[in-house]
């Protein structure tokens, strides 16, 4: 290899993990001096620090620990990113894993193409949902939606379903792409991980999907971010994220017709998510923000039309309890066939 050694980063962000950090470090050791592993301890009070600290003084070579003030999730990645020397950049949740076969698949991979100056801008891998006493593991795949093991492009992209959006568990970006993209996530918001996804896009060029289980994320826990009474309680953040996003490219600039679809089909998924726990709550308040995100998507964004045919758009934002009930028992089916949260 040339110059820098680094082919992988995989960052850590993390905030009071003590209780799982270790598996996640374990995950990422696969003796491959190749990866670089950045913990980004965002500000802990727990023993996170001195067990970050313990690990990069038995892993030198590998792991480094980098102590911040609280920023939240997104601020955590961003650091991550700013301090990364790997070629591509992953992001690994404190309570999640990596498969370490899987993980050894796309090192090979990485290498072998690093070794033919063979660049991509985006790979993407498989994940499982890790949902606390379930035996059935849901594992998200895309080998109806890409071409396999092959380079490819925007234009030889099949139709997505509704549970298949390309998430952080299944992505992992060139690191100077998602730099010249200037990406900017809001610091002590969650659900930013949406946004480090979907911001780089229009920027990717040359994709490869490499179909192998790498991601493990777990789900159950009733303190996570993506529980449901956590979410309700957090609603504010889902509606900050999902404006953004609305504001952050016009896709009527977006040239590849096949990404522009994936673009408003990803803002229908989360105009679902936003306006169907505004519903769940069912104050005033929330029925009222619902009507002012509709209204701030048909303002601000050319795709209100297709987000409004797609996903009970037009049930969504019924008055009354019939159009309710339709949002609340989507979102339960939903819930039972992926088993998302």
């Amino acid at each position: 290899m040339k110059g820098n050694n680094k082919l992988l980063t995989i960052a850590i962000p993390c905030y009071n993990s003590e209780s799982y950090l270790q598996r996640a470090l374990k995950s990422t050791l696969i003796g491959d001096n190749r990866i670089e592993v950045l913990i980004v301890d965002d500000g802990s009070t727990d023993k996170t620090p001195e067990m970050a600290d313990a690990y990069a003084a038995k892993y030198p070579d590998i792991i480094k620990v980098i102590h911040k003030e609280n920023g939240g999730h997104g601020d955590a990645v961003m650091t991550g990113l700013a301090n990364a020397s790997g070629k591509y950049y992953k992001v690994l949740d404190s309570d999640d894993w990596l498969n370490r076969r899987a993980l050894a698949a796309v090192m090979n991979f990485l290498a072998e193409n690093d070794s033919m100056d063979n660049n991509f801008d985006m790979i993407i891998s498989d994940y499982v949902y890790e949902k606390a006493g379930k035996k059935h593991k849901k594992r998200i795949n895309y080998r109806n939606v890409m071409p396999v093991r092959t380079p490819f492009n925007w234009n030889k992209l099949g139709r997505f379903m509704p549970w298949q959006n390309i998430l952080m568990h299944s992505v992992i970006y060139r690191t100077t792409l998602l730099r010249k993209s200037g990406i900017e996530m809001p610091k002590h918001t969650f659900y930013v991980d949406n946004i480090y996804v979907y911001h780089p896009l229009p920027f990717v060029r040359k994709i490869y999907y490499l179909d192998v289980d790498l991601y493990h994320y777990v789900i159950g826990r009733s303190d996570q971010s993506v529980n449901e009474k956590v979410m309700m309680s957090r609603i504010d953040q889902q509606v900050l994220v999902t404006k953004l996003m609305i504001e952050d490219h016009n896709l009527r600039n977006v040239e590849n017709g096949m990404l522009r679809r994936y673009m408003s089909q990803y803002l229908a998924m989360m105009m679902t998510i936003s306006t169907a726990f505004l519903i769940k709550i069912g104050t005033p308040e929330s029925l009222a923000e619902r009507d002012k995100l509709w209204s701030f998507l048909k303002e601000h964004s050319s795709q209100y039309k297709y987000v409004y045919r797609h996903f009970l758009g037009k049930a969504m934002q019924m008055k009354s309890k019939p159009g309710m009930f339709i949002i609340k028992t989507g979102y339960t089916i939903s819930q039972k066939l992926v088993g998302f949260n």
